[in-house]
């Protein structure tokens, strides 16, 4: 077999992002006599990559501005530069551009479903009223134009399969954002109690309304009255000024809690440090329809470092947070601070270890059985 190109586009996520080039690209780098090309937004380059993956940093703009759409033009251009003989497309916003060098070419399409975009876009508050309902539309018209040369879906989430309605039975695949380990990494001692120490409590992630962080900065300060030694360490990236602006100045005179990133992005090691330094996960996302089904990213990263977990009221959330005994699942704005103390200090964590279920593993399985049978499809392979 000659030599195989993929290419792993997103116009968004950067170039090192934990599913596009962590997970998924260097999975699919075990292929024999396979060249991985990874291309997205602008960010350091890993310097430990394997030699057959390569980054194309081609996109740096603001959401909102007219040189995002100009990106599309410079991706078509970087595809026929690079001649993929299989696309997966990690966004919406580069699907049609993506089919139509496939239908030229003769290349096959992968598309990595991460969100459910229309849901996202008319429930979600990230932009005015008609421009969230026109980008809705303008998503749900390119989905479907796109599915019927769509090789294969790729599944971030189980609930898709029922949500989406451009899926065709049979081509499509749950890959969830299960924990890849980091090197080095090895399973941490259990089962964990919280008795004796300082509390020392973890937000990562998008730093957002939607996901809790005033939430867990309330809990944060609450917990530190009843017990001054908890501190509350925030680390992640913030895509909106005024909600950074907002939170900067709710925590400017409380020592206790400490803000790593806010307006740039952190890397992803430096997130497992924070998250192997800390010793309480807070995930207070805020009842809304685009999250509710979803499972959080950082939940099988917690659960991967043995870090206990505060996890809002969710009955999926919660039935994998008591299956693993990882954690409490409360009311973040009703739950009384004392009793939640005292909840924390007499329950053990997981006393039955880590489950197997939460790691990348598997999935990676899935993934390279899906992406040999579609390349076998390809004639020119």
């Amino acid at each position: 077999m000659s030599e195989t190109r993929v290419l792993l586009a997103s116009l968004l996520k950067p170039v090192n992002d934990t599913r596009m080039y962590e997970k998924l690209g260097l999975s699919l780098s075990k292929l024999p006599e396979t060249k991985i090309h990874i291309v997205g937004f602008q960010a350091p380059v890993p310097a430990d990559a394997p030699e057959n993956v390569y980054f194309h940093p081609a996109f740096q703009f603001r959401r909102l501005s007219i040189i995002r759409f100009r990106a599309q033009q410079k991706y078509a251009q970087l595809l026929h530069e690079l001649r993929p003989n299989l696309i997966i497309a990690c966004t919406h916003e580069l699907l049609l551009a993506s089919q139509r060098y496939c239908q030229k070419y003769g290349a096959k399409l992968i598309y990595d479903v991460q969100e459910n975009y229309t849901l996202n876009l008319t429930t979600q508050q990230n932009y005015p009223p008609l421009l969230r309902q026109l980008l809705a539309l303008g998503v749900a018209r390119a989905e479907k134009k796109a599915a019927e040369s769509v090789a294969h879906f790729l599944l971030a989430e189980e609930s898709y399969a029922h949500e989406l309605e451009f899926l065709a039975a049979g081509k499509y695949t749950v890959i969830g954002n299960k924990y890849k380990p980091a090197p080095h990494y090895t399973l941490p001692a259990t089962p964990v109690q919280l008795a004796q120490q300082p509390l020392r409590l973890l937000y990562s992630g998008t730093i957002a309304e939607i996901y809790g962080i005033f939430e867990a900065v309330s809990m944060a300060e609450q917990l530190h009255q009843l017990d001054p030694s908890t501190t509350l360490t925030i680390i992640g990236y913030s895509a909106r000024s005024h909600t950074l602006e907002q939170l900067q100045e709710r925590i400017k005179s409380k020592a206790y809690i400490r803000l790593i990133g806010g307006d740039k992005l952190v890397p992803h090691q430096q997130i497992l440090e924070s998250i192997k330094e800390s010793n309480l996960g807070l995930l207070p996302y805020r009842p809304h329809p685009s999250t509710e089904r979803c499972i959080p990213t950082k939940l099988y990263e917690y659960m991967a470092y043995a870090l206990p977990v505060l996890v809002q009221q969710n009955p999926l959330w919660q039935s994998k947070t008591e299956a693993a005994r990882a954690g409490l699942s409360i009311d973040f704005k009703q739950v009384s601070p004392e009793q939640l103390l005292a909840r924390i200090r007499q329950q053990p964590f997981y006393t039955s270890g880590i489950p197997p279920h939460i790691f990348w593993e598997e999935e990676e399985v899935k993934l390279l059985q899906i992406v040999k049978k579609t390349l076998i499809q390809d004639p020119k392979v």
